[in-house]
């Protein structure tokens, strides 16, 4: 006897639910983000454009949590970045290029193996206004590593306030494990309105003889009425790279919505002086809990020798000055 389609449908439902029921929790989630930008000061002209993950990436992904007894969890994420204006996979095609990762935790923290984020990005995008997206990121111009491949994570418990995480990227290149190795920390305390934390990320570079590391400091306080955030950026590169990175922002709750503005520094202090300053303004409206409009501007100055665009959430941009408006939807 055949089945229609509806009932093979259910009938999937029902074997994957029952699956997943020896599991204390799986949760689906994502976000789809969409907007138009518009981009001035590049070499080839002005560009208007729909973009896909403009305030943030949009996201699908998978997270679960089965209990082991004895104070023990198994854990996992599995998270696909997508382009909603061309239905294309993110991070360059790869099929979970945004977290993939599972491992253990139990009350004295949690260990996990696969692809995650940085200890140094986290820090950025918890005290920047922008949180990293929309014109106004300040990755424009700080600098940071946003993920690492082949790395073990151990983050403590919140200890009264206090948090840790250590992070070590296998650079996986025979004859030489300093090769490609990545390496991150951070320390931090978050209790009330106060945000305060330091995290450290180096990079080796392929002959193991040469790294890039950068060190951030950064913070934020809420006073209620408006909330103030400080980064303090010391990066050094492969070679003779040395600048400092500097951001002040402010996030100002109106209403239903909320005005977001930022000053960003990069100050180059190898020999080129190749400065840049970045001014940013920028508006979110909640439509709900989960839906939201935003829209933001961003202009860059740069010093002869620089050459920082404007970029958001998910593209580096073109030119000095961006301007986006759009929806982001949460589920």
């Amino acid at each position: 006897m055949k089945r229609s389609s509806p009932a093979l449908a259910y009938s999937a439902l029902l074997l994957v639910t029952n699956n997943v029921s020896g599991q204390t929790s799986l949760t689906l989630y994502g976000i789809v983000d969409a907007g138009v930008v518009y981009e001035r000061g590049a070499p080839a002209g002005s560009v208007t454009k729909l973009t896909s993950g403009v305030q943030s990436g949009s996201r699908l992904g998978f997270k679960g949590m089965e209990d082991l007894g004895g104070g023990l969890s198994a854990k996992f994420a599995l998270e696909a970045g997508f382009n909603t204006d061309t239905g294309s996979l993110g991070q360059g095609g790869l099929l979970f290029g945004r977290q993939a990762w599972v491992g253990l935790g139990n009350r004295w923290g949690d260990l996990s193996f696969g692809r995650q984020y940085t200890p140094h990005y986290l820090l950025l995008d918890q005290v920047d206004p922008f949180g990293t997206g929309l014109a106004g990121s300040a990755t424009n111009l700080m600098s940071t590593t946003t993920r690492m491949n082949n790395t073990v994570k151990l983050a403590t418990p919140d200890w009264r306030g206090f948090t840790g995480e250590l992070a070590y990227g296998f650079g996986e290149v025979p004859g030489d494990s300093t090769a490609n190795r990545q390496l991150g920390a951070s320390l931090g305390y978050a209790r009330g309105p106060l945000v305060m934390k330091i995290a450290h990320h180096r990079v080796e570079d392929a002959t193991g003889i040469d790294n890039a590391r950068s060190t951030l400091l950064g913070g934020r306080y809420d006073f209620g009425m408006a909330a103030a955030s400080l980064g303090v950026g010391l990066n050094r590169g492969t070679g003779a790279a040395d600048n400092r990175d500097y951001m002040l922002g402010v996030t100002v709750p109106v209403g239903a919505g909320a005005v977001l503005a930022s000053f960003t520094r990069k100050d180059d202090r190898s020999g080129g002086n190749a400065d840049a300053d970045q001014w940013a303004l920028g508006y979110t409206y909640a439509l709900s809990r989960r839906t939201n409009l935003y829209t933001s501007f961003a202009r860059i100055e740069n010093d002869p020798g620089a050459g920082f665009t404007v970029g958001n959430a998910t593209e580096p941009g073109s030119g000095d000055k961006a301007f986006n408006i759009g929806i982001r939807h949460k589920f």
